[in-house]
């Protein structure tokens, strides 16, 4: 019998995915080579990976979840993926990207740091890099966090994109994290997202002061059935949250957040000026 390894879920985290892996495919009564043609990766790889040989990767796991029909769902082989990788991943951010990528609107405040949904790949590799430097997580774990961020981008583009508002702190704009050429290319993607349809940017000045309601980043989602979270982040945790008693006031301040903010306009104006002086 092809492939008759026997599997321990209980040995790692790697095993328990794999064995979910088998008993999917087997449930549906799929060969290792049908499922190969479902998920456009080889049935090596796939044996693999059911066997501990290989470790999933993201795109593994998202093809797999298309493959099951498990996207959208509660309990899919990406969020597995992401269970594996919650060294490199702060803690209910794999789960808020879920729930992200089927958002009607999507709300973004971060202080310091561009938000990841506007990154450049170049940015976002400077940033795990100096994580790596730091020694919080592995080259590995950083190639997936900027992996995560980037492939996150495509709800951006998807064919009914949701209503992104960003504001940024002026910090955001004035670190220049990478240097100059990373940044001439950072503030290029802010212009060209502040271009599309569905999107605003705004910069909260440093003249906010203690009217700026938000020390920390705070991302807010409103779902198609207009029910809201929101995912605030410290140090090390991350937290998302659904009960609309806390939500609620942070959906409030944003709005507050908005209206001290400058106009797109007048922020648009200020990212072009700090581009233009370092080309």
């Amino acid at each position: 019998m092809v492939n008759c390894k026997e599997l321990n879920p209980d040995a790692s985290p790697q095993a328990a995915f794999g064995a979910r892996l088998r008993s999917s495919r087997e449930s549906r009564g799929w060969t290792q080579e049908e499922l190969s043609e479902r998920m456009g990766i080889s049935s090596g790889h796939i044996s693999g990976v059911e066997t501990t040989r290989k470790a999933p990767s993201l795109l593994f796991a998202k093809a797999a979840d298309r493959a099951f029909g498990l996207v959208g769902t509660g309990d899919t082989f990406e969020r597995r993926w992401s269970e594996m990788h919650n060294g490199s991943l702060l803690e209910g951010y794999p789960e808020y990207v879920g729930y992200q990528s089927r958002a009607a609107e999507i709300r973004l405040f971060e202080t310091g740091v561009i938000p990841g949904l506007l990154q450049t790949r170049e940015y976002a590799s400077v940033l795990a890099d100096a994580a790596v430097q730091r020694g919080e997580i592995t080259p590995e774990q950083a190639a997936e966090r900027v992996e995560v961020q980037i492939q996150q981008q495509a709800v951006l583009v998807r064919t009914l994109p949701p209503l992104t508002f960003a504001v940024l702190d002026e910090s955001c704009i004035r670190n220049p994290i990478g240097g100059p050429v990373v940044m001439e290319q950072q503030f290029r993607r802010l212009l060209e997202f502040a271009e599309q349809a569905t999107t605003s940017i705004q910069i909260a000045p440093y003249s906010m002061a203690e009217r700026k309601p938000f020390r920390r980043l705070v991302y807010l989602l409103t779902m198609p059935d207009r029910s809201v979270m929101s995912y605030v982040e410290s140090q090390t945790h991350g937290h998302l949250d659904r009960e609309l008693t806390s939500v609620l006031p942070l959906v409030r301040a944003y709005h507050q957040l908005q209206i001290g903010a400058a106009s797109q306009a007048e922020s648009v104006a200020v990212i072009q000026q700090l581009r233009k002086g370092i080309l």
